[in-house]
């Protein structure tokens, strides 16, 4: 089997861990590659058929970005703190890595998009400080693209249309735009629905909306959602993962949609996303933790 070896040097136990089992693991694959500062060229790169990813989630969604139009289905190893992705912990991995070298495991696919920031008139003719760097550029992501308000904060003004229907204009720090893997991540934290991860959909939801009727919104991933900033506003930001930033200015606006390439999970027997949610939010435990649901 030929498989890449990624993750974050950065995080404390990464490097570490990975000197520890790359002996083991040449002795069971061939390692095309060993990257743990994402200093490699993967969306050109020679073909792999797995993708061991060491650090936390954050290590896979950059790992995502990494591999680009040319996904490898990633096995995480968590050594960060919740781990939805990276559900394996170091000491799992000898156990889980033969599982899959005798073919005992699954592939899940789970929808990414790309969101595309792009300019009109009104963009154009802004002053050029305040004109975007990056308008234009095409962003690959995993989890969510979150438009924000920027310092010192004031609401920014949103409109939100879906397949070109005006959905609904409000105020408020800004609107997250979430794929079912991200659903857990700053979705959850903003009051937002857990979706099953295997979904073609996006979930939208505010972020502290000046509104008591704007809640959550979920939606076909097959659509094409479109949020522009205000006329009043000077500028916002869009964040890609959490990882990627780009400023808006009045008269911008933000497409998502969803990508042509799919991001690939490695699941081995012993693990459900219904485990990962009670072991890591307690989802339908009893108060205190107490028993199964």
């Amino acid at each position: 089997m030929k498989i890449l070896i990624l993750g974050n040097a950065q995080r404390a136990g990464v490097q570490e861990t990975v000197d520890r089992l790359l002996p083991w693991l040449r002795a069971q694959a061939t390692i095309l590659a060993v990257d743990l500062r994402q200093e490699l060229d993967l969306a050109a790169g020679p073909g792999a058929e797995i993708a061991l990813v060491f650090g936390g989630d954050g290590a896979i969604l950059r790992a995502a970005r990494q591999m680009a139009y040319r996904q490898v289905p990633v096995l995480g190893v968590n050594l960060g703190r919740l781990g939805f992705l990276a559900d394996i912990r170091p000491e799992e991995v000898p156990a889980a890595f033969a599982e899959v070298l005798r073919g005992n495991f699954r592939v899940t696919r789970h929808i990414m998009f790309e969101c595309v920031v792009e300019e009109d008139d009104r963009a154009k003719e802004a002053a050029p400080a305040q004109r975007p760097v990056l308008g234009g550029r095409t962003f690959l992501g995993l989890n969510e693209v979150v438009i924000h308000t920027v310092p010192p904060f004031h609401a920014v003004d949103l409109e939100l249309e879906v397949n070109g229907a005006a959905v609904a204009r409000f105020s408020g720090d800004g609107l997250i735009i979430s794929t079912p893997i991200g659903s857990t991540a700053h979705n959850l934290s903003a009051g937002g629905p857990i979706l099953a991860q295997e979904l073609s959909a996006f979930v939208i939801t505010p972020i502290c909306a000046h509104t008591l009727t704007y809640r959550p919104l979920v939606e076909s991933a097959e659509k094409t959602h479109i949020v522009r900033i205000g006329e009043r506003q000077e500028q916002a930001l869009v964040i890609v993962d959490g990882q990627e930033t780009v400023p808006l200015v009045a008269g911008q606006k933000a497409v998502v949609r969803k990508a042509p390439v799919t991001f690939g999970l490695v699941k081995v027997p012993g693990r459900s996303y219904y485990q990962t949610l009670r072991d890591k939010l307690r989802w339908g435990m009893q108060p205190g933790g107490r028993g199964e649901p």
